[in-house]
């Protein structure tokens, strides 16, 4: 076989591999044409969990000349990639489904939405329920001689850190499952690991959320909750099997 007989099946996954990104950057680009005319407004959306606890007569602020502009233009861009995530998902799986199995592509559709619906069922949380309770905190201890003004762009940045935190933390039961199929681990094994992962729930927690109680305890519980959820269905689920003993994979 020649050289570039054996490059070309390299060449041509570089090449779907290509494309898929496009099709994602494209995927975007077109949801936030769509979003960008209402970036105003979706900021004051976004705010509204900070802002009623503001002080009476106090404001959110902009502390640099192009903030007015730019924060809800980054949020809005940041919005469309989190709208196109089923799309981005569907096109990372596309790409790696031919080298599975056949009783893991099985597994593909419920894997996928499972991914998606949790992935926005951490945002979600986030913004009813982890929102409310920190800006709550957070306005309520300060010093009685200091006026809550927040930067428009610092409190950008701080929700998008917790909104991606959230939304990654919540697919727990997705890497559970996918662990198990893959065979690195086994759900007895989790199991029997629990006080560890319970343990490193409140570390992550500690992590990725501001130093308080309770947005960490908020993130810490809800994961720790989801690595069961992963053990229970991973039970029902098949290892992947060693090579000797393959399957026939099918094409897309």
């Amino acid at each position: 076989m020649s050289d570039s007989e054996q490059k070309s099946p390299f060449v041509e996954h570089m090449l779907e591999l290509r494309s898929r990104i496009l099709r994602a950057l494209l995927a975007v680009l077109v949801v936030f044409l769509g979003l960008f005319s209402f970036a105003n407004e979706i900021y004051t959306f976004i705010s509204e969990p900070l802002r009623r606890f503001l002080p009476e007569g106090s404001t959110m602020i902009a502390t640099e000349v192009a903030s007015p502009f730019l924060t809800p233009f980054k949020l809005t861009l940041v919005l469309s990639v989190f709208i196109a995530v089923p799309f981005l998902l569907y096109q990372a799986w596309a790409f790696i489904a031919p080298g599975l199995y056949k009783h893991e592509k099985r597994l593909a559709f419920p894997l996928l939405v499972s991914s998606i619906c949790l992935f926005y069922a951490g945002m979600a949380f986030a913004y009813y329920v982890v929102f409310p309770l920190i800006f709550g905190f957070f306005t309520s201890v300060g010093p009685e001689n200091v006026t809550v003004m927040t930067d428009i762009n610092s409190y950008l940045d701080f929700i998008l850190k917790l909104f991606f935190a959230f939304g990654i933390a919540f697919e727990v039961p997705v890497a559970t499952v996918l662990l198990i199929i893959t065979g690195a681990t086994t759900a007895d094994a989790l199991a029997a690991k629990r006080p560890y992962i319970v343990v490193g729930c409140f570390v992550v927690g500690m992590l990725l959320t501001p130093p308080d109680i309770i947005s960490q305890s908020l993130l810490a519980v809800p994961v720790w909750m989801l690595f069961e959820v992963g053990i229970f269905f991973g039970r029902f689920v098949k290892a992947r099997q060693p090579e000797n003993e393959e399957e026939p994979k099918e094409s897309l």
